[in-house]
């Protein structure tokens, strides 16, 4: 299993020493760039989401391309 913890500045030593004290946990740092690529990621699949339910509108592809 994966998971995504956010921790506050001022702890992070200390959580990251705990966590690679355990011998069945693997701890690899995000850096901000994957961390901002991942946030923005999970945005979009929540709007997307939202737009199948009906609950949000969507923009045709060929409006989206007309602004670039």
């Amino acid at each position: 299993m994966q998971a995504i913890v956010e921790i506050k500045e001022n702890k992070v030593a200390f959580i990251m020493e705990l966590l690679n004290s355990f011998s069945f946990v693997k701890v690899k740092p995000l850096t901000n760039e994957k961390a901002l690529l991942l946030s923005e990621i999970k945005e979009a699949v929540q709007e997307l989401n939202l737009i199948k339910q009906g609950k949000a509108q969507g923009r045709p592809a060929r409006e989206l391309l007309n602004e670039l």
